[in-house]
């Protein structure tokens, strides 16, 4: 699996602009990547995402920064280059698969992954309905955020503002932990998975 997690200039994949991509190959965790780069011309940018991610209006249009383009064709090269399952699993994963997707439209490259995804949120889900947890529900809908997938793992919440490697590797993290109750990463090992018993 791909845990991918990408930082984006709003919600929309086809007038918002990937500024940031992370990926763990969850079978191989130490093949990770990471790239950053400035958004393409009239890519809409919200305040409310610089304010998740950080980056500045300044920092994504000066044009300093590769291009999205340049960014997904070398986070194709290398989806297509090692890990052996390429499907993507993430927190709300259809928003990172269509940001990929438009962005690999826009560059003109041929987009090698499956609409078939795993979600951090169902797969926790389904953990704590198994282990007869009662799942968090809020105006009538499930509440299991990234943050609270992290906490029900024994890890502490991702750091803010968010970064797409750090998001990659907590949803790489959190993937093992609910499916295979398995530690994955050295960034976690001292935190251990409240269910396991020794």
């Amino acid at each position: 699996m791909i845990a991918l997690d990408v930082e984006t200039t709003g919600l929309d994949p086809k007038t918002c602009s990937i500024v940031s991509l992370g990926a763990v190959d969850t079978d191989h965790p130490e093949n990770q990547f990471y790239d950053e780069c400035g958004v393409w011309e009239g890519a809409h940018l919200s305040d409310e995402a610089l304010a998740i991610h950080g980056f500045t209006r300044e920092e994504l249009t000066n044009g300093s920064r590769k291009s999205e383009a340049e960014l997904i064709r070398a986070f194709v090269a290398w989806a297509c280059d090692r890990p052996e399952n390429r499907t993507f699993v993430a927190q709300n994963v259809s928003f990172d698969h269509e940001f990929v997707l438009q962005a690999c439209k826009r560059a003109g490259v041929e987009f090698p992954f499956a609409k078939r995804t795993l979600d951090i949120h169902s797969l926790v889900w389904m953990h704590m309905e198994y282990a007869g947890v009662p799942q968090p529900v809020g105006n009538k809908h499930s509440l299991i955020s990234l943050d609270f997938a992290l906490r029900y793992c024994g890890i502490p919440e991702e750091p803010k503002p968010h970064n797409a490697l750090t998001g990659a590797l907590s949803h790489a993290e959190v993937f093992a932990r609910v499916a295979y109750t398995k530690k994955l990463l050295p960034d976690f090992s001292s935190f251990d998975i409240p269910w396991q018993t020794s």
